[in-house]
């Protein structure tokens, strides 16, 4: 079982408080289908569990297979300075198949960023080294596929089905 190499800071993106017994790291590519249907899981799972997790997603963009990976993660760190980076998350993994440049800047103009700014940052590749960042820090933890999620600092490595995902938040918070 692969543990987690890089502990959460601030410099994460969380959902749900610090102090939460359980925290749940996910390494996912915004246009991994896996990644898609994980996310209603995830959903579920957070606002069943409601305190008790903290949820952080990190970057792992398989650009290889997905070619419009990189640059949405890119669009969401983007968004993340605006502090939207949730809604851009969400967005981006409801809308996987529509995530060439022109998408992403018509999410970030429905989410309400600044547009100008945001292709700004996007042209200028300016969260590149943020994304590379993620991705490596997934490297070293083992991750060699989306989603991987870890729980607790622990790899999970069953199936992004509630129920099962449930069970082994409530085992982590016993």
């Amino acid at each position: 079982m692969s543990a987690l190499t890089k502990p959460v800071t601030e410099h994460d993106h969380i959902e749900g408080s610090a102090d939460a017994p359980v925290t749940l790291v996910e390494y996912g590519d915004y246009e991994c289908p896996h990644c898609g249907a994980a996310h209603p899981v995830v959903q579920e799972l957070l606002r069943r569990a409601g305190n008790r997790v903290r949820f952080v997603f990190r970057n792992f963009p398989l650009a290889e297979i997905h070619p419009h990976a990189q640059l949405a993660a890119e669009a969401a760190e983007a968004a993340g300075a605006q502090g939207q980076f949730w809604k851009m998350h969400d967005t981006l993994l409801t809308h996987q198949n529509a995530l060439g440049s022109v998408h992403l800047k018509q999410y970030a103009g429905h989410l309400g960023i600044d547009v100008d700014q945001f292709t700004e940052a996007l042209t200028a590749h300016s969260f590149q080294h943020r994304v590379r960042e993620d991705f490596m820090s997934g490297v070293r933890s083992g991750v060699n596929g989306t989603p991987s999620f870890f729980i607790n600092g622990a790899r999970y490595d069953g199936p992004a089905v509630l129920e099962m995902m449930l069970s082994a938040i409530e085992e982590a918070a016993a």
